[in-house]
């Protein structure tokens, strides 16, 4: 699946295809450069599973954990890692006994200290400050998530 986003509304729209979902346990991987939108898209699936405060960003923190209506989420941000193996001195273990939705940033600094993912999605600039998403499907999981956002995408647009 591949899509423009062209605002913060597009996102957050296309965020709202996962309230009808059962993300929960599950997997995203968010890939991208710098700026590429991959924490707005984060911030709209929190937001679309029914988290109404303020969803911080984990780059200083590597992990945040919010309680959805839908259930844990953990959000990560693996920017600033030096080594992967920093992810033991947070508690990484403990996390992977949790049923929860995992959306992380830069997976591919410790890919071999994560769950693998069910989604991966790869962020890109567009023309006129837009953002491209391509989404592609990784287990069963994420190959229902992805027909269940894919209608839900053709849906908004005959709406739109």
């Amino acid at each position: 699946m591949i899509r423009e986003l062209p605002d913060l509304a597009a996102t957050e729209a296309w965020a709202q295809g996962f309230t009808g979902l059962k993300p929960i346990p599950g997997v995203m991987y968010l890939q991208g450069d710098l700026g590429a939108g991959k924490t707005a898209l984060a911030r709209a699936l929190i937001h679309a599973l029914g988290y109404s405060a303020v969803v911080r960003s984990p780059t200083y923190t590597l992990v945040e954990e919010y309680d959805t209506a839908a259930g844990t989420v953990l959000h990560l941000d693996l920017y600033r890692l030096v080594e992967a193996e920093e992810l033991e001195y947070i508690g990484l273990r403990d996390y992977l006994q949790k049923d929860a939705l995992w959306l992380v940033e830069w997976p591919e600094r410790a890919l071999a200290y994560l769950p693998p993912a069910d989604l991966r999605i790869e962020m890109a600039l567009a023309a006129a400050g837009a953002h491209r998403l391509e989404a592609e499907a990784l287990s069963a999981r994420g190959s229902e998530w992805l027909a269940a956002l894919t209608a839900a995408s053709e849906s908004l647009a005959e709406h739109a």
